[in-house]
């Protein structure tokens, strides 16, 4: 049986769309009190809330805040602090990085600015959690990739700052190890969300799908669920681990595949090489 969520409050960073939005729909179907954060134009704060209506949740909090803006991070705390006395869940969500093209878009700040957005805010926002209400969240989660481990276009720096928010999630669980807070990455597979069209191309998916890889993509529901599940109370020996949510496509999902399959890629190449019709 899932813990009692009833009024427990869950922070989610880029909490309006995407995977961030179905974490938050998530927690909101178990009744707990959502705060959603999201950067300039990037929510429909009347769909959100019809979203959270349509399945019975309440009604959640959305605040626009900059997750490496100290000012932003500071109001959005005290803004919690009016309708809660403790931060249950910590759902770390944004990532940001520069597409690179070729080596010469590798610029020392631009990495920095990277890790700034994409892993630096789950150590901020925990520690400034504390500060703010007097104990860290009991579950604090961070939202990585395949980039770590496997080649994607463009996704230099991303990969990059994924990697450095694995090692901090580690090391994070045993800083806070006798506090009695665990601290897990979820490391999705591919999900159809803005992030990824705008990393790869509004082209990508159905360049994919050529490749018979409609059913390798993951619906953000489900890796929702997964961070669900790693904060119901249910799988509270899990803690500082990175845990793949897809399908187990990584481990088919490579040269041998593409091998078994030929005959449907020469197809495909055979289509791309004659061009459009």
């Amino acid at each position: 049986m899932i813990a009692d969520l009833w009024g427990k409050s869950i922070l989610v960073t880029g909490g309006t769309m995407g995977i961030g939005l179905a974490t938050g729909l998530a927690f909101g179907r178990q009744g707990a009190q959502c705060t959603l954060t999201y950067k300039w134009g990037t929510a429909q704060e009347d769909d959100v809330y019809r979203a959270f209506a349509d399945v019975g949740a309440p009604r959640p909090l959305i605040v626009q805040a900059d997750v490496t803006n100290n000012d932003d991070t500071t109001a959005l705390l005290d803004q919690m602090r009016e309708h809660t006395d403790r931060v249950h869940v910590f759902v770390s969500n944004v990532a940001m990085a520069l597409t690179i093209n070729d080596l010469d878009d590798y610029k020392l700040r631009s990495l920095f600015k990277s890790i700034e957005y994409s892993a630096w805010p789950m150590v901020d926002y925990t520690r400034r959690v504390k500060d703010v209400f007097g104990h860290y969240p009991r579950y604090v989660i961070g939202l990585s990739s395949s980039g770590p481990d496997a080649f994607s276009r463009h996704y230099d720096f991303v990969a990059l700052s994924k990697s450095v928010l694995e090692t901090l999630c580690r090391y994070m669980n045993y800083r806070l190890f006798d506090e009695d807070v665990r601290v897990n990455i979820v490391r999705a597979g591919l999900v159809r969300t803005e992030s990824l069209r705008n990393t790869f191309g509004r082209d990508f998916e159905e360049f994919t799908s050529h490749f018979n890889m409609n059913r390798h993509y993951i619906p953000p529901e489900q890796v929702a669920d997964a961070i669900l599940a790693l904060c119901s109370g249910l799988m509270d020996g899990v803690s500082g681990q990175v845990i793949r949510v897809d399908r187990g496509r990584d481990f088919f999902d490579n040269m041998m595949r593409l091998y078994e399959e030929r005959d449907l890629l020469d197809i495909v190449l055979t289509d791309l090489e004659r061009g459009p019709t």
